[in-house]
């Protein structure tokens, strides 16, 4: 498990490897989590619209990890209309938590600016120690950023080789903002023939060369399983290391 992290803000140490939860419901998802964070994983990623956050609270309590050290990510999403601070609050308690270590905005909204400035007020208040937004363009990010003064730590999207531009990697760290991904194992990445090729002559699984390569880019990877042992060999990461060639192999499938 790499132990890399990346300074925020607010002062969190953000793991660049955690362990997803979309998807992940009741037992299945305790037992994913549990899983996890007795692999080694102290970045958990949930949201409320994955309704599971009671499950990824209970797996944290029972897995004895000290809370201090355990990285946890929660997000709200503006279309369900409720208030925000009200729903953090119901997210802290699920979660079984007095602060979270990282509250995204799940998506962009018209209401962009009135939300971000209530995550703003939760960080003041401690409810969360650092801020960000999913799904955001650099535009949104912007405009945000503009009406409040404060500039979103994290921008969660969906990221892969295929999708690699490195144009956008650079205008987000030019903001400040560190880039994660989600669904990184999605999109026929794991079938690729350049991961399978690169995978052959590292001796490693697709997944690994996958999250190897968010790893060396310094962007921040969730990948998720319900299986333990996926679980486990999906961090197993900080032993091998991909070549200049094979990075560059793996960016180009981004290229049009």
């Amino acid at each position: 498990m790499p132990t890399t992290t990346l300074q925020l803000p607010g002062g969190g140490a953000f793991p660049l490897v955690g362990f997803g939860t979309w998807q992940l419901r009741g037992e299945e998802c305790y037992a994913a989590t549990l899983a996890a964070l007795e692999a080694g994983y102290r970045h958990l990623d949930t949201a409320t619209m994955y309704r599971n956050e009671d499950e990824v609270g209970r797996a944290l309590r029972d897995s004895m990890v000290p809370r201090e050290e355990v990285f946890v990510t929660t997000k709200y999403n503006p279309r369900s209309g409720g208030d925000e601070l009200a729903i953090l609050d119901q997210s802290l308690a699920a979660l079984g938590v007095e602060y979270v270590d990282l509250w995204l905005v799940h998506a962009p909204d018209r209401r962009n600016e009135e939300v971000w400035a209530s995550f703003v007020s939760a960080q003041q208040d401690g409810r969360a120690r650092d801020i960000g937004v999913s799904n955001f363009s650099l535009r949104q990010i912007d405009r945000v950023s503009d009406a409040t003064g404060v500039v979103p730590a994290v921008n969660q999207i969906e990221w892969r080789p295929s999708m690699y531009d490195a144009s956008l990697v650079a205008s987000h760290r030019e903001r400040g903002v560190v880039l994660e991904g989600y669904s990184a194992l999605r999109g026929g990445s794991l079938s690729d023939p350049v991961v399978r090729r690169i995978a052959d002559e590292t001796g490693r699984t697709p997944a690994q060369v996958l999250v190897r390569w968010h790893v060396q880019h310094g962007i921040v990877v969730i990948p998720r399983s319900s299986q333990p042992e996926r679980v486990r060999a999906n961090a197993d990461v900080g032993g091998f290391e991909l070549s200049d060639e094979q990075m560059t192999a793996l960016d180009a499938l981004g290229r049009p």
